[in-house]
């Protein structure tokens, strides 16, 4: 028997990012795909026994709910053989705006040579990080504008830059729980004069699948 397939379906990477911290530190479940929809939307595929996935998209559902993701959720129960090339994503690198937009986080098979791939590799050696905070914006001048000021009111750096269609930009910053939570409460507030502000939120303990779905530099 096929194990169950979970769908999570948000808006913007920052609700989609801590829906996956939340439901893999309460359930018994495995990511095994994301997937951009180039307007601002991120789908997340998640497996495992239907009990735990129920669980998981559950919990998933709420928190990105919370943060304003706006979230549609799916459980398929037993998906058919014959669904699966079209349930399973090919890894794909959108040459047009420079990064993956299909990228999967246990499997080998990614396109060689992507910058998220080449970095996802060697992620698997690299010590979590004590926290990670987020900034998402739509609007380019406004993203910078906060890293600028997130760098100088803390002791923090760029992990990387997510771009999602319509204008969405998601910075990722990672430093000691005290400095990342400072960095995105200083860079939030720069945003509201120069774009929209779509998320700002800070995960104090990662989960390693985070880690290797984050943007890179």
């Amino acid at each position: 028997m096929n194990p169950a397939l979970g769908l999570l379906e948000t808006t913007g990477l920052t609700p989609a990012m801590v829906a996956i911290d939340t439901l893999l530190k309460n359930a018994t479940v495995r990511v095994l795909q994301v997937e951009l929809n180039d307007f601002y939307g991120v789908c997340v595929k998640l497996s495992g026994p239907i009990a735990d996935v129920r669980i998981a998209l559950d919990i998933g559902h709420r928190i990105a709910e919370q943060m304003g993701g706006r979230p549609v959720s799916s459980l398929l129960s037993q998906p058919a053989a014959a669904a699966q090339p079209g349930l399973h994503s090919r890894n794909e690198f959108n040459a047009l705006i420079q990064q993956d937009v299909v990228f999967d986080t246990e499997s080998p098979t990614e396109t060689p040579g992507t910058a998220r791939n080449i970095a996802k590799r060697s992620s698997m050696n690299q010590k979590n990080p004590p926290a990670l905070g987020f900034i998402e914006t739509q609007g380019f001048t406004a993203v910078f504008e906060a890293i600028d000021t997130a760098c100088k009111a803390a002791d923090v750096q760029v992990v990387g830059k997510e771009k999602l269609g319509g204008g969405y930009v998601t910075v990722v910053l990672q430093g000691d729980l005290s400095a990342v939570t400072a960095a995105v409460e200083a860079g939030k507030q720069k945003v509201g004069s120069l774009g929209t502000l779509i998320a700002a939120h800070v995960v104090a303990r990662p989960a390693e699948a985070v880690l290797k779905l984050l943007p890179q530099l």
